[in-house]
């Protein structure tokens, strides 16, 4: 199989019994890799009974056929499941090493089961794989852990992928975190890898991923090398990092201020790319073959000083500075690197930290829920001491360790928590870019800037050969469920291939990089249509977990108007866009699945629509 090593390796955890499958190249064609693939593969392995932290629960590592070749921004894995965070699809991805590593290593991908008895770690190194006792593990947290293992194993090139302290205690949307500061931070993998045992997959290896046309693929890349280099977007992002974001799109209402309920917060601004560069930036980091170099490495003073940080990113420096307030550059880096230790997803500890903030200064929590915590806007350092209470599960971090949905719940402000099907909303409010509401609804796996980032759609950045054009940000209407539909669906894509989604070549480049690892021969007007199977897999696979037409809706503080002179701002006008979209994707408009002629038009006809 061109494009891919070929097999995964099964790991039942229960029994520590370790074999091989071959893929299935037909499952392949259909859905390319990665979280399209695992997709499909999970689907007859779960249901509405399986237990997100049972053992029942399978969790597959996975990549896809342009991760780890010479094709640029392409050394991403997802990891998949179904999630404790949401109870729905679980998907998340990290860029990195791992990703190439494990293809090094001889696999595609590795699937585990069951639960081991003790705490346990894989090692796999070229296509011998072995698992081995992390009891001197458990307790540490994830660079300690990386650590140990790579002493451990001495002589190998290794990637390692593992879980902190609060995978281990089944925080809700605990992280994976591989290559120090890297997480797949989203729906709770960490907490599934926790609820197994394992503590981390370490791999590594000399195995080259078999390409159908070398010649053909070789230009293919050169010439996205070239496109990338000169994206002007990507050229911001090897400048600025992700947290350039700030210095670009504060005027637009973009970055949410105060728990979304503020359009313009100036002092914000120092929270920003520039600002990092002139006060904590030390280098940069790029993962595997990454011509832009996004990543961030900083160094703090004071009572937090430490030597070196992986990051902040922009979700990171929103989610722990505008959200609660906090112009505290040093401190929302601070907080990335106990996230990151800790192994905790940025966006849901910070957005469930914020909520806990705005219901303290509404009076509804008190000193006596905090604990003693005085939770003043502006101030971050109670955040930084709910972080370490949440990874450790203590006082009032028991509660937001099961996120904003069960804060509210408990308090009875359920409908005042900033999340969709449990997952928090990453930091692009969607009354700024009124096509990010569309897609925080009925992304699969709950409020996902990365299933479809319309705001950099509409910001200029549109792909005309598939017909995807930018628009009015405010513009909520049948056009814009148009076109957020074809940019979910070609981030769907990405998900599958799998290839960073700063990666922003024409489509036909990404189409020669496709043929030319796999010799498909695929023609530009199949690639949407493969990444719309995939995305209706997902949308089949929830409605097996559950998910019915009455989960696709947006919190209702975010639908509300945000008033400041300064900022031009607008609610999504879900009555125009959610009906526009499911009449775009053929849902049916109680079930929210699609139609049998859908599934067939897809190939999926041999599925049971829930």
């Amino acid at each position: 199989m061109n494009g891919f090593m070929g097999r995964l390796l099964l790991v039942d955890l229960t029994s520590g019994r370790l074999s091989e499958e071959a893929l299935d190249s037909g499952l392949m064609h259909q859905f390319v890799g990665g979280a399209g693939f695992a997709a499909r593969y999970l689907y007859d392995r779960i249901d509405v009974h399986t237990d997100p932290l049972g053992p029942e629960n399978p969790l597959l590592f996975m990549t896809g056929p342009l991760v780890g070749t010479a094709a640029p921004l392409c050394g991403r894995y997802e990891v998949c499941a179904r999630s404790p965070q949401t109870g729905l699809w679980g998907e998340s991805n990290s860029g990195g090493r791992f990703g190439p590593f494990l293809r090094f290593s001889g696999y595609d991908g590795v699937l585990f089961t069951g639960k081991a008895a003790r705490p346990t770690y894989l090692a796999i190194r070229d296509g011998h794989a072995e698992l081995r006792d992390a009891a001197h593990l458990w307790g540490k947290d994830t660079y300690e852990t990386q650590e140990a293992i790579q002493a451990e194993l001495q002589g190998t090139k290794l990637s390692i992928a593992c879980i902190g302290v609060a995978g281990e205690g089944l925080v809700k949307y605990a992280a994976v975190i591989n290559d120090w500061g890297r997480a797949a931070g989203r729906t709770g993998m960490g907490a599934v890898m926790g609820s197994k045992n394992l503590k981390a997959i370490a791999v590594g290896g000399q195995g080259q991923v078999p390409l159908a046309n070398p010649d053909a693929f070789s230009a293919a890349v050169q010439a996205t090398i070239e496109a990338v280099k000169e994206d002007v977007k990507g050229q911001f992002l090897t400048a600025g990092g992700t947290a350039s974001t700030v210095d670009t799109t504060m005027w637009m209402g973009d970055i949410p201020n105060k728990h979304y309920s503020m359009a313009l917060w100036e002092p914000v601004a120092k929270l920003g790319g520039g600002t990092m560069a002139e006060t904590i930036l030390t280098g940069q980091k790029a993962c595997y073959r990454c011509v832009i170099g996004c990543g961030r490495v900083t160094r703090i003073g004071g009572r937090h000083a430490t030597e070196s940080i992986d990051g902040p990113e922009y979700e990171t420096v929103a989610a722990y500075g505008s959200l609660i307030l906090s112009d505290d550059l040093e401190g929302t880096a601070y907080a990335s690197h106990l996230c990151n230790r800790f192994g905790l997803d940025t966006i849901s500890a910070g957005s469930t930290i914020a909520f806990a903030y705005q219901l303290y200064n509404r009076g509804i929590l008190t000193s006596k829920d905090t604990g003693g915590l005085k939770l003043d806007w502006g101030d971050i350092e109670p955040a930084l001491t709910l972080t370490k209470q949440i990874a450790h599960r203590e006082g009032l971090g028991d509660l937001l360790a099961e996120g904003s949905r069960a804060l509210g719940r408990r308090y009875g402000v359920e409908d005042q928590a900033i999340q969709v099907n449990g997952l928090e909303l990453p930091m692009h409010d969607p009354r700024a870019f009124v096509g990010m509401g569309l897609v925080y609804a009925t992304s699969p796996r709950g409020a996902c800037h990365n299933q479809g980032d319309m705001f950099l759609v509409d910001l200029g950045a549109p792909v005309p050969e598939l017909d995807i054009q930018l628009g009015n940000r405010l513009e909520s209407s049948e056009e814009k469920a148009l076109m957020t539909s074809r940019v979910m669906d070609w981030r769907t894509l990405y998900n599958s291939l799998v290839m960073c989604v700063f990666c922003n070549p024409s489509a036909d480049l990404v189409l020669d990089l496709l043929n030319g690892a796999t010799g498909w021969n695929l023609s530009r007007d199949e690639l949407l249509p493969l990444g719309q199977r995939a995305f209706q897999m997902k949308r089949l696979l929830n409605g097996k977990l559950g998910l019915t037409a009455a989960n696709d809706r947006l919190p209702k503080p975010v639908l509300q108007p945000l008033v400041d002179p300064a900022v031009e701002t607008q609610p999504p006008d879900m009555s125009i866009l959610l009906p526009a979209y499911y009449r775009i994707r053929d849902w049916d408009e109680f079930t929210g699945m699609p139609s049998a002629g859908r599934m067939t038009e897809l190939g999926l006809q041999d599925l049971v629509a829930h």
